[in-house]
This record gives structure tokens, C-alpha cells and sequence, in this order.
């Protein structure tokens, strides 16, 4: 037991100082602390590379991400979802559906992306972003040049669209509502869309936000999701037939997910206080910055080059499509 700690102490010691480093230049620079997290991890893993003292340090990186997803249950909260009503649970459910489906469609047919990079970005622009992508590339077993690459760009339009959102809304005169609960359906990620609705107004932060976290609700169902689809393409390219459905799924089933779910529960009966919600949701950001770290490591450009801009490309025009319908949907509802 102790040669395993030792084995594993200079690779986690290695993860700990690229986080370090990313949280520090974040701090001072506009750039996301994920994205450095990843960048820095990249030019490690592509200049001096994976020696084997830190290797098994930094194959650890899957088990923090993992254990992130499953802390990020803490700040699902059901009474605000369902406070939200059947308008906006309808409109959150056509969104969710319309961005994969979009996303999906535009990966395979227009763009030519493979399969589980069209996925990760779709689960990442239609649920709750960098969040969707590593839960769903858990379900599915994805490779990890693609995590990066859906990671990377779904955070790429993190900031376009912090910046973009209020721009859109003033040139407009969105009314406050309109604009919150536009922004927490079609953003992808929570913070930046709880920054851009409180930079307009209290009233708009509220409603972006209650709207956004009725979508991260939906994390669990669609990775449950993509992990039936994966799990019966690989079946029929099998041409076996001598298993059930539940064990076919079971097997790559993200076993994660029963933990997402569990604490989900705990915080939603009222057994964390509103400190303890806040260290989790801390300690999965630190966690992640571990995992990205180590994903970024054993990323390498020549396989990053093969997909080149079209990732971009696919996440612009499903954006531009669903935000331009969803503002309007919106408008004529509320």
C-alpha cells in the first residue's frame, strides 16, 4: 500500500502544481482556469512528456473528473426546478432537445466530426457545458482528444457569449424577465450565466440562473441516455445477441452517475447546509482542475489537428439557430 502512494505521490504532486498554475494565471488574465488547466497540461505532455515516475500520478485524472461530476449533484437544487413551472420546464425540455438533436445532426451530416465528438458537444452546448461533456464522455468510454476538444470549445464560447449576451439584450431592450430566462436556456455553462443575467439586472440574474439549474437537472438523463445508445451501437457491432438489454447496458453504464444522483438527494432533503453545498461545489472545481490537467497531458496536437475548426463551426450555427428561435419562443411566452 505504501509503494502505491509513493507511485502515485510524484504524478499527483505533478496535476496539483499545473492546477496551481492555471488557478494563478486565471486570476490574472481573462482566460478560463479550466482551459489553462488544459493548455498547460497540453505543452507538458508535448515537449517533456509522460515520464514514468509521474505516469501513474497522472492516469489517476479520469477518478477526479469522475468524482467532480458526482460533487456537482450538490448544486442541483428540485425545489427551484420545480418552482420554475410548466412553462419553463417545457421550454427548457424543446432546448435540451432541439441543441443535441441540432448539434448532432449538423456533427455527423455537415461536418463530418466523429461520433463522440459530436456528442460531447452536444451534451455540453444543450445541457450545463464542460459539466455534460466529461459525464457524458464517461457514459460513452470517449476518447480523450475528443473530451478536449468539446471541453475546449464549449468554454471557448463560455466567454464569446458572456460578453455577447448582454450586448444582444441591450441592443434590444430585452425586459428583465426576457432576457434571464433566455440566457439560462440557450448559455452553456452556469457561471457565465449567472454573471451575464446579474450584469443586467437582479432580476434577470434570478431568472438565469433558476432556469440554467433546471437544465443541469437534465445532466443525468441524458447521460444515462448516451450510454444505452453507445451501448447497443457496440452490441450490434458485436453481432451478439446471447445478453440482455440491462446487461448491455449496465456494463458501460456510468456508475458515477448513481453517486451524481445520490447527492443530488442529500442536499435536496435538506441534509447539507448552505456551507457544505458551497465546499463541494469548491471541491469539484479543484478536482476538475486536477483532471484537466491530467487530460491535457496525454492529449497530443497531431491527433488534435485531424478535427481542426469544424467543432467550432458545428457549436456557432447550433447556437446562433436555437438562441435566435429560443429568444423569440421566449418573448412570445413571457
Amino acid at each position: 500500500m505504501v509503494s502505491v502512494r509513493r507511485s502515485l505521490l510524484p504524478g499527483l504532486a505533478l496535476l496539483l502544481g499545473l492546477g496551481l498554475a492555471a488557478r494563478l494565471l486565471g486570476s490574472v488574465t481573462p482566460a478560463n482556469h479550466l482551459v489553462l488547466a488544459i493548455l498547460l497540461g497540453l505543452v507538458v505532455g508535448n515537449t517533456v512528456g509522460v515520464p514514468g515516475i509521474v505516469r501513474a500520478g497522472v492516469g489517476t485524472h479520469k477518478l477526479w473528473l469522475k468524482t467532480g461530476i458526482v460533487l456537482t449533484g450538490a448544486s442541483v437544487a428540485l425545489d427551484r426546478v420545480a418552482a420554475a413551472g410548466p412553462q419553463v420546464l417545457l421550454l427548457v425540455a424543446g432546448a435540451v432537445t432541439a441543441t443535441i438533436l441540432l448539434v448532432e445532426g449538423l456533427a455527423r451530416v455537415a461536418f463530418r466530426i466523429d461520433d463522440e465528438t459530436g456528442s460531447l458537444l452536444a451534451a455540453g452546448s444543450g445541457v450545463c457545458g464542460v459539466s455534460a461533456v466529461v459525464a457524458v464522455a464517461e457514459s460513452i468510454e470517449a476518447d480523450e482528444a475528443a473530451v478536449a476538444y468539446a471541453a475546449t470549445t464549449i468554454l471557448l464560447f463560455d466567454a464569446l457569449t458572456l460578453v455577447a449576451y448582454p450586448l444582444v439584450g441591450a441592443a434590444l431592450a430585452l425586459p428583465d424577465r426576457v432576457f434571464g430566462v433566455w440566457a439560462g436556456l440557450t448559455m452553456f455553462s452556469t457561471g457565465p450565466v449567472a454573471a451575464a443575467g446579474f450584469a443586467v439586472s437582479e432580476t434577470a440574474g434570478e431568472w438565469a440562473v433558476l432556469v440554467k439549474l433546471t437544465r443541469n437537472a437534465a445532466i443525468g438523463v441524458v447521460a444515462v441516455g448516451y450510454a444505452v445508445l453507445y451501448a447497443r451501437r457496440r452490441e450490434h457491432g458485436d453481432d451478439s445477441t446471447d445478453r440482455g438489454l440491462l446487461v448491455r447496458v449496465w456494463e458501460p453504464f456510468p456508475k458515477f452517475v448513481v453517486g451524481f444522483v445520490a447527492v443530488v438527494a442529500v442536499a435536496n432533503l435538506g441534509l447539507l447546509s448552505e456551507a457544505g453545498i458551497t465546499s463541494l461545489g469548491n471541491a469539484a472545481d479543484w478536482l476538475f482542475l486536477l483532471a484537466f490537467a491530467g487530460l491535457g497531458m496525454e492529449i497530443r496536437l497531431d491527433d488534435l489537428r485531424e478535427t481542426g475548426y469544424r467543432p467550432v463551426l458545428v457549436v456557432l450555427v447550433a447556437l446562433l439557430a436555437v438562441s435566435s428561435l429560443g429568444l423569440a419562443v421566449v418573448q412570445a411566452v413571457f
